[in-house]
């Protein structure tokens, strides 16, 4: 696969540094009569335009910069505040009502005679999960959307094999309620820690009921179906800008809406108008090149709204010249030799799945044990490894230092080795690479594990270890063992049993240079960005706790091993 040149702004617009942009501001009706905040964004010059709309829960005063720079070249732009927040009407309950509020807005815009009649959406996160909502309604006029960083199942954002992602949803939850004006917040740290995880929103300091909500519902069942937009998105008709990062908690999801519409849309004309960009990023670092503790270079920066205005002017403006434009449906950035990369799908062709096996003398506890990664299976049955999954001291998801707390872990690439100098951490690692190894595409591990427990957790990280040591992160994972086969029906493990898991370790693309080495992590938590797991099966009412004695396998017929894409030259 050709190396593609970094990404630039696609589109050099004529914007009139002079043109004078006003905004007006209603309070829009929705259908129950709930009135929303909208400014619009215009050049008074321009008396019809497409229009971009935005709605957002986090100021549409934030949005001020960029509205601007879209009425400038010629848009309307439209920025609302969401129900409940802000200067609007009505009461926050998170995406309860996003997809009705949506559509009447579009409605709203379509019948007003500055619309050209074509809309289009912006946004991340939040703000591009309402784009699909609005969109699954099929609202008139709405004909392209760019919905970066987000999902179409919101069960699938918030738990990743049965396990939830504690801090990313009561940290959301805290700072978006109404909380009493005498209450202070308690420490994070220790209100992380309460079980049950129903009593976590009353730890914190005060009632949060969708946050009780979203933890006391760990399988995808009727609570989440409102939730799940997936099955709708191939009936769409909507060109989409997919737009992610590798450390990024909703990157799955944002990579899996890019292939349901590629792959699956009803309209073979709409598999060709979906673009996927996969950079380096984690959740506030896209376009950037700085994430955690890693610069990825000037290479990694992306002008996401040169991306986004290409897309518009293809779309909503329907410009002769842009729509002549070649674009590939795929470009995704390489770690570590920092190159982009076009393709035609995702995974992209040209890598085959690999297998890396996991070894050792029954000692591979901590990064000085006896763990060993190879790409030939043991020859004999070696000795299982070991380690104590103790709730009470969880293994953090990075390394606290004395400016990161445990409660402040964060998704990007930070160095793990202090992690992997506990003794409940089993490591694995290759040789020196003799030369450069390439991958991408999804990766898993598919491990032959036991536990002497009911049920267990197994997280894993793919970690790149640098010739001075430096060991970067690039890939994580969770499996709950009482979901290994079914999410929606769990069974308790049997203490002793040996059974194959396989752990999903999200999609991602890198090149490990001469002199690099490969490395598996395993342990039995990665807390807080998911919740422990107590071992006892008790669930999120449950507030017993056990220790877990959790067995990896290394013998023929359960050899465990990680399955890397690998480049094939």
């Amino acid at each position: 696969m050709k190396a593609a040149p970094p990404i630039l702004a696609f589109l050099c617009l004529s914007l009139s540094a002079n043109a004078e942009i006003r905004v007006d501001t209603s309070m829009l009706p929705m259908r129950d009569g709930v009135k929303l905040a909208t400014d619009v964004y215009h050049d008074e010059s321009v008396s019809k335009a497409p229009v971009i709309l935005m709605r957002t829960p986090y100021d549409k005063a934030k949005a001020k910069a960029s509205a601007e720079k879209f009425a400038k070249a010629g848009y309307r732009v439209v920025i609302q505040d969401c129900r409940g927040t802000r200067a609007s009407e009505g009461v926050m309950a998170p995406y309860n009502n996003e997809g009705q509020d949506g559509y009447d807005t579009i409605e709203w815009i379509t019948r007003q005679a500055w619309c050209s009649g074509r809309i289009g959406m912006m946004g991340g996160s939040y703000v591009g999960a309402v784009q699909w909502q609005a969109a699954v309604e099929k609202p008139p006029g709405l004909a392209a959307i760019t919905p970066q960083a987000t999902w179409s199942s919101f069960y699938r954002n918030l738990y990743l094999g049965g396990a939830v992602r504690l801090s990313l949803i009561a940290g959301w939850i805290a700072g978006n309620t109404a909380k009493p004006a005498d209450v202070k917040p308690a420490d994070m740290n220790t209100a992380l820690m309460r079980l049950p995880l129903s009593d976590v929103d009353e730890a914190i300091g005060w009632s949060m009921p969708w946050l009780d909500a979203f933890l006391t519902h760990p399988e995808p069942n009727g609570f989440w179906t409102r939730f799940d937009l997936t099955p709708r998105l191939p009936e769409l008709t909507l060109p989409a800008l997919h737009v992610v990062g590798y450390y990024d908690y909703f990157s799955r999801e944002s990579v899996d809406n890019f292939k349901v519409m590629q792959k699956q849309a009803l309209d073979p004309k709409v598999r060709q108008q979906q673009r996927l960009v996969l950079g380096p990023w984690d959740h506030g670092s896209v376009g950037k090149t700085k994430v955690a503790e890693v610069d990825f270079g000037p290479e990694a920066a992306v002008d996401i709204m040169a991306l986004q205005l290409d897309w518009f002017e293809r779309h909503l403006k329907q410009d002769a010249a842009a729509l002549l434009k070649p674009f590939p449906p795929v470009r995704y950035f390489s770690m570590g030799d920092n190159v982009w990369h076009d393709a035609q799908t995702w995974p992209p062709e040209g890598h085959s799945a690999t297998a890396f096996y996991l070894s050792s003398d029954g000692h591979a506890n901590a990064r000085t044990g006896s763990g060993r990664l190879t790409r030939t299976a043991p020859s004999k049955a070696e000795p299982s490894d070991t380690f104590r999954s103790d709730p009470a001291n969880p293994v953090p998801a990075c390394p606290i230092t004395e400016t990161r707390p445990m409660k402040a872990a964060v998704w990007g690439p930070v160095d793990q080795r202090a992690t992997e100098d506990r003794e409940d951490v089993l490591v694995y690692t290759t040789e020196e690479l003799q030369e450069p190894l390439r991958f991408a595409g999804n990766i898993e591990a598919k491990l032959h594990v036991s536990t002497d427990t009911i049920d267990a957790d197994w997280a894993l990280k793919l970690v790149d270890v640098h010739p001075d040591g430096f060991a970067q992160n690039i890939a994580s994972g969770i499996l709950r063992g009482r979901y290994r086969d079914s999410l929606t029906e769990p069974l308790p493990m049997k203490p002793g049993q040996t059974y194959e898991i396989t752990v999903d370790l999200g999609p991602c693309a890198a090149t490990l240079g001469k002199g690099h080495k490969l490395r598996v992590d395993i342990c039995g938590s990665l807390f807080p960005l998911y919740d422990r797991n107590p071992n006892t099966g008790e669930g999120p009412f449950g507030s017993h706790t056990a220790i877990a004695r959790e067995t990896v396998h290394h013998k023929p017929g359960a050899f465990s091993r990680l399955i890397l894409p690998c480049h094939v030259p």
